[in-house]
């Protein structure tokens, strides 16, 4: 056994709903993040890479249903590049990372490139096939965008409710307030804010062109004006009564992110040294309306894998698909909140479903470096119960 490494990562912006990315088809996002990805590693020959696995939680439409496959060749890799495609809805790119990290430390492939797309925007709505043909009655498309589809009728009805439905129940379990998910919310637009101000993503970020020709080079949901006043004033989504809005949850969004794994040995054919070590895995699974508490089960496994505990934790990067299940996960691990999502989170810069992983991954290690700290770990809730978690171990500069 060996270890992986990864070597280096990035994303696109992430476009708003119906917003800047809206023209750009998801094979068209992913080849164009896997172009920018590889152009950071010039001297990688694009044939040394020995697989390409790709996240993406939709899959009906122009995902082509292996998008991955259809970005390396739109990308203008060899066609002996070979590419899959997983679905772990929410947590695909992630999932992607985490396979591709266990088949490079068993010695069945030494460079992997992983990532995500999802165009939320463009996901199709479908048409239940008829058993026969020329029924007299009308039929619903139903839209792929997000959540439930032509749900099975033997399923539980408990199991089913919408992903809102189910994080209210989360904030009636835990006794999770409002105010303090609006308070979550606007740190994280804040939060996303000064980092861009900063620079922190600008060498993370591959600029996306639209067929208009108009560059996309920053996050387009961040509203660095939000305050909680703000936020109070928006009616809850779900419930008349709830405490979820539109303000404290993560938008749909288009985009992409690419991660480049290697063994350690793989440096001399990238052309560059990693930056952080695979160290531990953790996957979970709950009972589905209980999804967004998944992550604290699967980053504790993740931890226990990698030999270390929450003290010596640095940095964690957590997917915010909700304020409300974010706040679950922070309080039920009993570490400081400030060393989540520092660089702020999904409720600002968008969630992509097939991409957030990635996004994780590649903002985490980044983190790192700027830190010079040791250890940090990528956690994600996934729809219909599950969740994946990761432990990255900073290997450059002097980590402590």
């Amino acid at each position: 056994m060996t270890d992986s490494y990864l070597y280096s990562a990035a994303r696109t912006p992430f476009g708003r709903f119906s917003g800047a990315l809206a023209h750009v088809r998801p094979d068209d996002l992913a080849a164009q993040v896997i172009s920018g990805t590889l152009a950071r590693t010039p001297g990688l020959e694009p044939a040394e890479i020995g697989d390409v696995i790709w996240g993406n939680a939709n899959g009906a439409g122009e995902d082509n249903r292996n998008v991955g496959r259809m970005a390396v060749l739109l990308a203008g890799l060899p066609t002996s590049v070979p590419a899959t495609t997983v679905n772990r809805l929410c947590g695909s790119s992630l999932d992607a990372a985490l396979i591709a990290s266990r088949a490079i430390e068993s010695g069945d492939a030494d460079i992997v490139l992983t990532g995500g797309v999802e165009s939320m925007t463009r996901a199709p709505w479908v048409l239940p096939k008829p058993e026969r043909a020329f029924l007299p009655g009308d039929v619903t498309a139903v839209s792929t965008t997000l959540g439930w589809r032509l749900i099975n009728e033997r399923m539980p009805k408990e199991w089913t409710v919408s992903l809102g439905e189910a994080n209210e129940q989360l904030a009636d379990r835990f006794a999770i307030s409002r105010e303090r998910q609006d308070e979550f919310a606007v740190r994280s637009h804040r939060l996303a804010d000064d980092a861009w101000n900063a620079g922190f993503y600008d060498d993370l970020i591959v600029p996306v062109t639209d067929r208009d020709g108009t560059a996309l080079r920053r996050d387009e949901g961040i509203r660095p004006g939000s305050t909680t006043e703000k936020l109070a004033k928006l009616k809850p989504a779900f419930r008349t009564d709830g405490v979820i809005t539109a303000g404290n949850a993560s938008p749909l969004s288009d985009g992409a992110s690419a991660v480049l794994l290697g063994s350690g040995s793989a440096a001399a054919r990238i052309g560059i040294d990693p930056v952080a070590r695979i160290a531990g895995r953790g996957v979970s699974a709950v009972d589905p309306q209980m999804f967004g508490y998944a992550p604290v089960a699967a980053a504790d496994r993740a931890l226990k894998r990698a030999g270390i505990s929450w003290a010596d934790v640095a940095a964690v990067e957590l997917n915010e698909a909700f304020a409300v299940q974010a706040l679950a996960c922070v309080d039920a691990w009993d570490i400081d909140p400030a060393i989540v999502n520092a660089k702020g989170g999904a409720i600002a810069l968008g969630h992509p479903l097939g991409a957030s992983g990635g996004r994780l991954l590649g903002t985490l290690s980044r983190r790192l470096q700027e830190s010079e700290r040791r250890w940090g770990v990528a956690a994600i809730c996934i729809g219909v119960g599950q969740a994946l978690a990761v432990v990255l171990e900073n290997v450059t500069g002097s980590s402590r």
